[in-house]
């Protein structure tokens, strides 16, 4: 009984000294949008802002807001479309629409004179990014690059997809870990990968535009220091890329900049996490750089604007001055005490890769200093065959047609 009772009493010893050399468990770290604030912010009431998951029709929403250029019209083209972001057309006419937020892929499709709204895929991994293709649908999500082909013929049940490439986020990063997902000129899809949160320092892979070879799976990284690019296109003249990018969260109201980039040449680098806008150190990263070493932007967008979805017009339909200009969905500021964005804006491009802004499609925007300031935020837009320009948003799940009659 004595031999039993010292043991008994070792084990408590020795329960008792490894409960003591536990480390205490640790707060849970802040979410990835709190990341980066300096003691003075910790209280700021500033936020992200939730879309509706559930989207919202048209006829509760204020439409008649919405105001474009003389000449020009807008409407509701589609709706019912939950999380709507990227659009991608088909070659028989089929609109295909992915979600950041949701698990699903979306096709618009007109039968009887009617459009109607099909999900066509679920169940992925935050589908942001979707790109159509010589009839084959390619879905990115944080995870990897899948390719449907011959969708079009086989909408209610498109089967499994095939992986083009996997393995892009290993460590299922906590910020910007969506896609953005476009076929260039040279036959490749390219693809961004965000930071991993507002302001760290990046892995090899991370912060960059890369693009892979759809048919060998051959993947390359195309330029870097890009903390978050959701939308880039290619000049339909020079074959040169163009990019927004999300600069950092938490310097400032009005800095710095959310920027509008041309890639010369492969191997750029546009400073993340050292340089913002091409001309502002990081106060933590960028103490011992400069930022002449990093390439500059095209044009500064505005703080914390977000520019995401982008393209080049290349319809008919507008007057000949918008021929090559850019439409850019600002999807709009939350980290800003006073909010901007909110809009779909024109960009027109020099002949020496200068560039200079005016607002196209607003309204959304309310109240400036509100919580939310907004009814509904641009998140993509492309242009259709009619040379007609369909605008989607994702806070509503809602597809916006503008088109042109003349004065």
């Amino acid at each position: 009984m004595r031999v039993a009772a010292v043991a008994a009493a070792v084990m408590v010893a020795f329960t008792v000294a490894q409960a003591q050399d536990k480390p205490a468990a640790q707060p849970a770290p802040p979410p990835s949008w709190k990341q980066g604030m300096n003691p003075e912010q910790d209280k700021s009431t500033l936020h992200p802002f939730a879309i509706e998951m559930t989207g919202k029709a048209a006829k509760d929403l204020p439409i008649d807001k919405l105001k474009v250029p003389p000449g020009f019209k807008v409407e509701v083209w589609a709706q019912g479309l939950p999380g709507a972001r990227s659009l991608a057309r088909g070659e028989k006419g089929t609109v295909f629409v992915g979600t950041r937020q949701l698990k699903d892929v979306y096709a618009v499709i007109e039968r009887g004179g009617k459009r109607e709204v099909k999900t066509v895929l679920k169940g992925l991994d935050s589908p942001n990014g979707v790109v159509f293709s010589k009839g084959t649908l390619y879905v990115a999500e944080r995870h990897r690059i899948t390719r449907y082909d011959g969708i079009e013929n086989q909408l209610d049940n498109p089967g499994e997809g095939k992986v083009v490439i996997d393995g892009l986020d290993p460590d299922k990063q906590p910020g910007h870990f969506w896609k953005f997902l476009a076929m260039g000129p040279d036959g490749k899809l390219y693809y961004n990968v965000g930071a991993p949160g507002n302001i760290v320092m990046p892995s090899y892979f991370q912060a960059t535009i890369s693009r892979v070879d759809p048919r060998t799976g051959i993947t390359e990284t195309y330029v870097q220091g890009v903390r978050n690019s959701v939308g880039f296109d290619w000049h339909p003249k020079t074959k040169e890329l163009w990019f927004g990018n999300h600069a950092r969260d938490w310097l400032s109201d009005d800095l710095p900049n959310d920027t509008l980039h041309r890639v010369s040449r492969k191997g750029m680098n546009f400073g993340y996490p050292f340089c913002h806008q091409g001309d502002t150190p990081d106060p933590q990263f960028g103490k011992h750089r400069s930022c002449t070493e990093f390439d500059r932007p095209a044009l500064k967008l505005g703080a914390h604007v977000a520019p995401i979805g982008m393209r080049f017009y290349t319809g008919k339909m507008f007057p000949a001055e918008y021929q090559n200009n850019i439409f850019v969905a600002l999807r709009g500021s939350w980290n800003r005490t006073v909010k901007q964005g909110y809009n779909v804006t024109r960009i027109i491009v020099d002949g020496k890769g200068g560039a200079k802004m005016e607002p196209f499609l607003t309204g959304f925007l309310v109240d400036e200093k509100a919580d939310p300031p907004m009814w509904g935020r641009p998140a993509d837009v492309m242009v259709m065959r009619d040379g007609s320009l369909l605008v989607s948003d994702d806070h509503n799940g809602i597809i916006y047609r503008v088109s042109y009659g003349g004065k």
